[in-house]
């Protein structure tokens, strides 16, 4: 979690410091295999060099990336779960609770998609 720790010292809110906190260190203990990096000012993991999810705070959500495909994939999950998204990623309002059951099934359909990338994100 040392990776993380500037970017999370930066985050003003306490309450969005600690869901970020707590959502990249589950992702940290769930998915052992995958590399966590700041890239683009954001905290993300990869896999085999390939971008698996990035996070990024503002002052009332965290938005989550799993690229556009994973948007695709996923679109009335995370509808369900009272976040709405754009075409590559989706917000977890504060008011919300964060849906770690959907967080696991996005990260498993990257982590098998990409399986065979070998390119930072897909063509």
């Amino acid at each position: 979690m040392h990776v993380f720790e500037e970017y999370i010292s930066k985050i003003g809110n306490p309450e969005l410091k600690q869901r970020t906190q707590d959502i990249l260190q589950w992702v940290e203990d769930t998915f052992p295999q995958l590399e966590p990096r700041i890239a683009w000012n954001q905290p993300m993991f990869t896999d085999h060099g390939t971008f698996i999810i990035g996070f990024s705070v503002a002052k009332h959500h965290i938005s989550v990336a799993p690229e556009a495909k994973g948007i695709d994939q996923f679109s009335a999950d995370i509808v369900q779960a009272g976040y709405d998204h754009g075409k590559n990623l989706f917000r977890m309002k504060e008011s919300l609770s964060v849906d770690y059951p959907l967080l696991k099934k996005i990260i498993e359909f990257n982590i098998e998609d990409k399986a065979d990338c070998s390119t930072f994100w897909r063509k």
